[in-house]
């Protein structure tokens, strides 16, 4: 399983070890996203930076959606299906799924974070101080991340 996060509050004035854990998620400016491995140590960071990250698990569409509307290689090549295929030696279904089981990061092949907008419709009634649980927009959203993330492409 793999999660979708996407980093909803700047880092200024912020904790060493929050903003610590936010830059090994590889997210730098707010409104990027990542996918990432379900692991203990994706948990331990998130946990740590729940109040400024959103975080589910992502879908197969989504995932697919993301990488061919957002993606980029480094030197911002935009991925393509021939590229992944050229690159990593799977075809385009078997590498989406390699993803999602947490066989491959996106890191390992030279995606870089995506670079959404923001979303549409805002991130909640709350805003970004508040929780998703409170109506606003960090913390653990589940299956409701894909939502967001199409409102955000």
């Amino acid at each position: 399983m793999a999660y979708a996060v996407v980093l909803v509050r700047g880092l200024v004035n912020v904790r060493k070890n929050i903003r610590e854990a936010v830059r090994r998620l590889r997210l730098t400016r707010v409104n990027h996203a990542v996918v990432v491995p379900e692991s203990d140590a994706v948990k331990g960071m998130l946990r740590q930076a729940q109040g400024y990250v959103t975080w589910g698990e992502v879908d197969r569409d989504t995932l697919e959606y993301l990488l061919l509307r957002w993606g980029r290689f480094e030197g911002d090549v935009p991925v393509t299906k021939e590229e992944i295929e050229a690159r990593t030696g799977m075809s385009w279904d078997e590498f989406l799924d390699a993803v999602l089981r947490g066989a491959v990061k996106l890191s390992d092949v030279g995606i870089k974070p995506f670079r959404l907008h923001p979303p549409r419709k805002g991130y909640g009634r709350a805003g970004v101080k508040r929780s998703f649980k409170e109506g606003g927009a960090h913390g653990y959203r589940g299956e409701n991340i894909n939502e967001l993330l199409r409102r955000m492409g």
